[in-house]
């Protein structure tokens, strides 16, 4: 049975670090204002430097003006306040006390700035690991399944061995079992996750591809319409994968196209030219904002895809 389906328009960023975006009149960096109109917004986490509540304020005040119907946020491992158990009872805090802050961000003031009434009435949802449903205004619903953690990383928040697959059904014989696997096909639409799956768009500056196995390990069961996420600045990027063949198909941008739209733009909608597959392809997004420097040289992207619409009930 086919499934209708409704164009929508994505805005994806990651890894902004604190950053917003640069005045109009800025004439070297695509991330600029405004950002470009949106019916949802993703943000894929490393939302703040280390986890000020200054920083978040930032990003929040950022989001909050951003013309998008729905905003889904996640965290990443610089996010530390966020990840309460790390902060709180774990080294998280001994970032804060070595930068000279003697005194400990309030946990819970910053998760009720993403979780409270303003949010709410801005369109902005805080998401950690799990599945959701949404809703938009022009009849689409579709379903996400979110992620902050991502393989050790030094010591930061949101962080597992990389021995540990969180993201799979796990046998009956393993006794730690994955508490949110990721859903077969065709329940999600959407992945979120802060970092990438192994040997997509996950190749540092020194050649490593430092993605997650068991990620894509899930991605592949789950087939998604669309993977987006951040963590390896230098893997910014975009391309679509034929789950058949396995090829990785990237997608060409012209630098001073990206400049001129103010992002990185595909249209994979039927629309589009060449509609994606659902099912046989996903398209996978890197949308890290800064570059491995640190500088926002890296572009949003924008993606038209066709979301399921809410079934008709009359």
């Amino acid at each position: 049975m086919s499934i209708e389906t409704v164009r929508a328009r994505l805005l994806i960023i990651s890894d902004t670090h604190t950053a917003s975006p640069l005045p109009s009149t800025d004439s070297t960096h695509a991330y600029r204002l405004p950002l470009p109109k949106a019916d949802i917004l993703l943000h894929a986490g490393d939302i703040t430097k280390v986890g000020y509540l200054i920083e978040y304020q930032a990003m929040f005040d950022m989001l909050k003006a951003a013309s998008a119907e729905l905003k889904l946020v996640i965290p990443g491992n610089h996010d530390i306040t966020l990840h309460e158990e790390f902060y709180v009872g774990g080294t998280g805090k001994d970032k804060h006390v070595k930068r000279g802050i003697w005194c400990m961000e309030d946990v819970k003031k910053i998760r009720e700035m993403w979780t409270g009434q303003e949010a709410r009435e801005a369109g902005i949802v805080y998401l950690e690991e799990g599945v959701n449903t949404f809703e938009l205004g022009s009849g689409a619903r579709f379903t996400v399944h979110s992620s902050p953690w991502q393989p050790e990383f030094y010591d930061w928040a949101f962080t597992y061995p990389r021995q540990v697959d969180r993201f799979n059904p796990s046998p009956a014989v393993v006794n730690d079992k994955a508490a949110n696997p990721i859903p077969d096909h065709p329940v999600i639409d959407i992945m979120l996750t802060h970092g990438p799956p192994k040997g997509i768009l996950d190749e540092t500056d020194r050649g490593e591809k430092v993605g997650c196995d068991h990620l894509f390990r899930a991605v592949t069961r789950c087939k998604p319409r669309l993977h987006c996420f951040g963590h390896i600045h230098e893997g910014w990027g975009a391309g679509r994968v034929d789950w058949k063949t396995k090829a990785f198909e990237q997608v060409e941008t012209s630098k001073s196209q990206v400049f001129e739209d103010r992002c990185a733009s595909i249209d994979v909608s039927e629309s589009g030219g060449k509609p994606l597959k659902w099912g046989r392809e996903t398209l996978f997004v890197n949308a890290s904002i800064m570059d491995v420097r640190y500088n926002p040289t890296n572009a949003p992207w924008v993606v038209d895809i066709d979301l399921p619409m809410k079934p008709d009930t009359n």
